[in-house]
């Protein structure tokens, strides 16, 4: 009987150990899988600073090029501008030498009509010359 008692008692020393053993398994399992979650909690955290930061850079990003192309559309307009006003000045400029050609034409136009008009005052004269002599 007493090695039955004692393969009793082993058995039961192993039963227990085996319950000592499956709990701190159970417990180890636990603070895994809690570790687990606190690290995909970390993990979705920083993914979401990340993507704020990115968004952020993003955002800062296009107000940058938004920024330069109003500074290229203010010079090009500026440029714009001043061929204009080149175009304008040099359009008066030649409106200005057209009606002096004009002026010059107009005037040049009176003294050949003078000039032809004495001209032909002379040559009747000359007829009238030829004709007396």
């Amino acid at each position: 009987m007493e090695e039955k008692t004692i393969i009793q008692a082993v058995l039961q020393a192993l039963e227990q150990h085996s319950d000592k053993i499956s709990s701190k398994m159970q417990e180890m399992e636990q603070r895994l899988h809690h570790e687990m979650q606190e690290m995909g909690q970390q993990l979705r955290n920083e993914m979401q600073e990340m993507g704020q930061q990115l968004r952020s850079e993003m955002q800062e990003m296009g107000q940058q090029l938004r920024a330069e192309i109003r500074a290229v559309e203010t010079r090009l307009e500026a440029k714009i501008d001043s061929l204009r006003e080149e175009m304008q000045q040099m359009n008066r400029q030649l409106n200005e030498r057209i009606d002096h050609l004009e002026e010059e034409l107009a005037d040049t136009q009176a003294s050949v009509e003078v000039l032809t008009t004495k001209v032909l005052h002379h040559d009747r004269k000359l007829r009238q010359l030829t004709k007396q002599a």
